[in-house]
């Protein structure tokens, strides 16, 4: 086993060294320094929070265009925050809902309930769901997830350190043995009623679930068992557990690495754990600016010299048999899937050339793969590029999560576009042959991330769902699009009376399941 990496003199040493007592002593000090205000997200606050989520503190500002530089992207077009929660009934629709769509599908995001937010992923968790049946759109519905941060609007960074039911529930939402869960970066996941979207409340699987839980679990669908990790800022830095196909958490272990870095996602196989380790690490410094509103920059930063490696480990442990193989240093926010091929572990996933780097970032997100051949002592690798079309925020069946796929659904983007990052459309990818199939519209139609619903018995048969917002109308439509056929547009649009911003990840839970 390759033993985890600690670089003489490296920052991160210093790190290493820190407990959860000093971590949580040094963001209250810098709080109290600022006469007790408890983050930027706060200190920038223009009007009074309300102690009821659902007394929306003010009307949701029309978006901006065209885009203003001097104001935060993450502010402004389709990615600016809305403030009332709405619900709506019997809802418009163009053409024809496929009658099979039975369920709730609803997408988290992050969405700041007064004034800004110092980064796209640093507001408030603001789920917005529609529920479709019978060939109608019965309701839409959004919600803030009703959180401590979002009650006291003291942000991730506030008045003591971040973890537990203390974090935002901005990035995902998920559906496991009969429970609707929402999650961010960091803290514990919290439970959503599939009736109303409200929030039940934090959800520790019955106290057994310690450390953090990251925002994207894997279902392996033949065992029904998910597995997910968490990291964070003191020790352990990263940990994996396993829960039931009945919702019991079976399994957790400490996985020994050097510091604290942003592990966004992972991926299974049928046999195994695939973790990515990559050299974006968290910088106390930085978030103590953040804290006392000397910077605006994200808590993390590219550091090279941390270096870049692939674990693969057995799936359900034990976390001490994973081994580690480098590869040239780049960024993952998201994989697409990952099997076994005989001793080769495949991994396909969206790959950034760096991120969060001094002097700001160039370069695309873009498919990639990494071979890993497992056969001996050591790990080796190869990578090629699967594509040059700028895309990320992938999507698979899931019924093929761990399992060779053909098919890989994608949120193109677009360099040229109004904002820094714009939004041009969704890709379907044969993982075969690299045919593209495409759905974009541009203009005053954009669209968000896709997600799977099968409705056939072969991969990628039925219906891709995604948010788009039209700019022209004002507000945004539920989108149906055939799984495989993309470029003929959509079978049904789903009418909405507000706007969706751009955000994150959504789930389709089946109507049996609600």
């Amino acid at each position: 086993m390759t033993p985890a990496r600690v670089p003489p003199a490296h920052p991160l040493v210093a790190h290493v060294q820190w407990d959860r007592r000093q971590f949580i002593e040094r963001v209250a000090a810098a709080a109290l320094a600022l006469g007790g205000a408890p983050s930027l997200l706060a200190a920038c606050s223009s009007s009074p929070r309300s102690t009821d989520p659902a007394i929306s503190p003010s009307t949701s500002p029309p978006p901006t265009l065209p885009y203003d530089p001097a104001l935060p992207y993450w502010m402004q077009g389709g990615f600016a925050p809305v403030h009332d929660q709405v619900e709506a009934f019997d809802l418009e629709v163009s053409g024809a809902l496929p009658p099979e769509l039975d369920g709730l599908y609803v997408r988290n995001g992050s969405n700041p309930a007064s004034g800004p937010s110092p980064h796209w992923f640093l507001g408030d968790g603001m789920v917005h769901g529609v529920r479709l049946a019978a060939g109608r759109a019965q309701w839409y519905r959004n919600r803030y997830v009703d959180t401590p941060l979002l009650r006291e609007g003291t942000g991730l960074l506030g008045s003591s350190a971040p973890g537990g039911a203390r974090n935002q529930s901005n990035v995902s939402v998920f559906h496991h043995a009969g429970r609707l869960l929402s999650s961010g970066e960091v803290g514990l996941p919290y439970e959503l009623s599939t009736t109303d979207l409200s929030t039940n409340g934090p959800y520790d699987y019955a106290g057994r679930l310690t450390t953090s839980m990251t925002a994207h679990p894997k279902i392996d669908p033949v065992t029904g068992r998910m597995h997910f990790f968490g990291y964070g800022f003191v020790p352990p830095y990263l940990t994996y557990h396993v829960a039931s196909a009945d919702g019991e958490l079976v399994y957790t272990g400490d996985i020994e690495v050097a510091g604290p870095t942003m592990i966004h996602d992972f991926a299974i196989t049928e046999r195994d754990a695939v973790f990515w380790e990559l050299p974006v690490v968290f910088d106390l410094d930085l978030a103590m600016k953040l804290v006392s509103g000397e910077s605006t920059a994200f808590p993390f930063r590219w550091d090279e010299s941390y270096g870049a490696r692939l674990g693969i480990m057995p799936l359900e442990g034990p976390t001490s048999a994973i081994r580690w193989v480098e590869i040239e240093p780049c960024y993952i926010f998201h994989g697409v899937n990952a099997y076994r091929r005989g001793d080769e572990v495949v991994i396909d996933a969206c790959r950034l050339p760096h991120i969060f780097r001094e002097g700001g970032d160039t370069g695309s997100s873009r498919p990639h793969r990494w071979l890993v051949n497992t056969a001996g002592p050591q790990l080796t690798v190869s990578d090629e590029p699967l594509s040059d079309v700028p895309m990320d925020l992938p999507a698979v069946d899931r019924r093929f999560t761990g399992r060779r796929s053909r098919h890989g659904w994608y949120l193109m983007t677009e360099a040229d576009g109004d904002f820094p990052i714009e939004f041009a459309g969704l890709a379907h990818r044969d993982e075969t042959t690299g045919e593209l199939d495409r759905y974009a519209p541009g203009g005053s139609y954009r669209l968000n991330e896709g997600f799977v619903v099968a409705s056939g018995d072969g991969e990628g048969e039925g219906w891709l769902l995604s948010y788009a917002w039209d700019r022209e109308r004002g507000a945004s439509d539920l989108v149906v699009l055939d799984a495989l056929d993309l470029a003929s547009g959509p079978v049904a649009r789903v009418h909405l009376p507000v706007r969706v911003p751009y955000g994150f990840h959504g789930v389709w839970v089946p109507a049996a399941s609600d």
